[in-house]
């Protein structure tokens, strides 16, 4: 029996394990009400279409996509493509979408936006990921980041319990920045908030993330998180 009803607030980690959660309003908000991107919503299906000014670039998010491919961001000349499935949490999707105006030259909000410079290894070697043969793997060994560089899909980040779909594929030309700021969110040791029914069944495995509430905490969430991690073997910040 769980100690949390499904309505409970809770904070996850590590990110991977959390699930996507409901923080939708963070990955299309900013180019909605920030950049002022036109935008196109189906309010029966909840599928939403987003044009930069310019066309180059369109973020199309579609929540009944049958394979979980929910949200999907192409440019045109060149040509490149990144997808989300259902599983990649929402704070890592919107660490891209949000810095895709910058992409574009408009640098309103590239204090609050920023792009990490950096490099991959250094951001793997940072949250303790190992790095061998173009493979980055998570401490638990549960996620990875691929980069094969000779294929169409350059980068992939990939979960031992989601095989067949991974949370995350960039293809050949994507900017690596926005590879940056997604892995930078996706390995962060720190928490994220959660709706316990949201969390993947297969995370809840004691062993596999570390679960804490957010109501009757003494003192604040991500604190009382992070001391609890403190607490178990193997755990870090």
């Amino acid at each position: 029996m769980t100690a949390h009803a499904p309505d409970d607030r809770v904070m996850v980690s590590p990110r991977y394990m959390a699930g996507a959660g409901d923080r939708l309003a963070d990955v299309l908000g900013p180019l909605i009400h920030l950049f002022g991107w036109p935008t196109q919503h189906d309010a029966t299906t909840g599928h939403v279409t987003i044009d930069s000014p310019d066309g180059s670039l369109f973020v199309d998010f579609d929540q009944l996509q049958p394979l979980g491919r929910w949200c999907k961001v192409t440019h045109h000349e060149p040509y490149w493509e990144i997808v989300f499935s259902r599983q990649a949490p929402l704070e890592a999707v919107a660490a891209v979408t949000q810095a895709l105006p910058q992409l574009l030259g408009d640098t309103r909000h590239a204090e609050q936006i920023p792009i990490t410079d950096m490099p991959v290894d250094q951001l793997a070697t940072l949250h303790l990921w190992t790095v061998e043969d173009r493979v980055l793997t998570s401490p638990d060994w549960y996620c990875q980041l691929l980069h094969t560089p000779e294929d169409d899909i350059t980068w992939q980040a990939v979960h031992a319990y989601f095989e067949n779909q991974p949370l995350a594929t960039f293809t050949h030309d994507v900017p690596e920045g926005l590879v940056r700021n997604f892995f930078a969110n996706l390995a962060a040791p720190i928490a994220v908030e959660r709706a316990f029914r949201d969390i993947p069944l297969s995370s809840l495995d004691e062993q596999s993330a570390l679960i804490t509430p957010v109501r009757g905490a003494a003192i604040n969430p991500q604190v009382a998180h992070a001391l609890a991690r403190l607490s178990q073997p193997g755990r870090r910040l």
